[in-house]
């Protein structure tokens, strides 16, 4: 019995640990270089200008959700992001009750066209989407991503980011039948699913930063494709 409680305190004494390391944990910087958050205006206010020393090289923002939904705080989060040197881009919530040329109109209606900016992005997720009632068909989906695809890209000229959970992806298999970036999820642990490697991972979705109120979402890219636009190279 005395073997038994000195075990489960030292587990405990791990827990404790790694629930109060968790919020600063990153992934290595040697391996992964490239690091930075996604931000909506759940985070509330930003302070840009302490972001860089915290580490975060770039940032994606909320910029819309569905047909119609802008979020509150993009504008601000956008030019005071570029004010600080953080390169920035933007996501859309892509519901799966609405129409991917309505999705669409609303995200270009609300960023800016810039060419520096990072690619946009697509956040294809089943939090909060929907009621189950009311969600597309794998078949209606494809065909309504294809057309948010098609609109956000004859814009930008930039191939749109794939946001991907493990469950989205294999419900829907977006990885296997868009041959687009991919964002994939997976808290800790480096992503295995999807069709082929991912080109951002968010590792860790609880990281605290000097400068943000709440938690917030931390991301590793990869290096090459993180590179400035060549009239920003010197």
């Amino acid at each position: 019995m005395r073997r038994w409680g000195l075990f489960l305190a030292a587990v405990l004494v791990v827990l404790i640990g790694a629930i109060w390391l968790a919020p600063s944990w990153t992934p290595a910087r040697a391996e992964y270089p490239m690091q930075g958050i996604d931000v909506s205006a759940h985070q509330g206010p930003v302070d840009w200008a302490k972001l860089k020393a915290e580490g975060v090289d770039f940032a994606y923002i909320k910029a819309s959700e569905g047909g119609d939904f802008r979020d509150k705080a993009f504008l601000g989060n956008w030019q005071a992001s570029a004010r600080a040197g953080i390169r920035h881009g933007a996501y859309h919530y892509f519901t799966l009750c609405k129409s991917g040329a309505e999705q669409a109109a609303n995200l270009l209606a609300a960023v800016p066209n810039e060419r520096d900016a990072l690619p946009p992005a697509v956040d294809l997720e089943f939090l909060g989407n929907c009621t189950s009632a009311d969600r597309m068909t794998p078949d209606q989906f494809r065909l309504q991503l294809k057309a948010f695809l098609d609109a956000v890209e004859r814009r930008t000229g930039k191939p749109t980011i794939l946001y991907l959970t493990k469950e989205f992806d294999d419900a829907y298999r977006v990885s296997a039948r868009f041959n687009h970036p991919l964002w994939l999820r997976r808290i800790f642990f480096e992503p295995r699913f999807g069709a082929r490697p991912w080109t951002i991972w968010q590792a860790s979705n609880f990281r605290h930063l000097d400068g943000i109120q709440r938690r917030v979402d931390w991301n590793v890219a990869r290096l090459t494709w993180m590179a400035p636009p060549p009239h920003q190279q010197p």
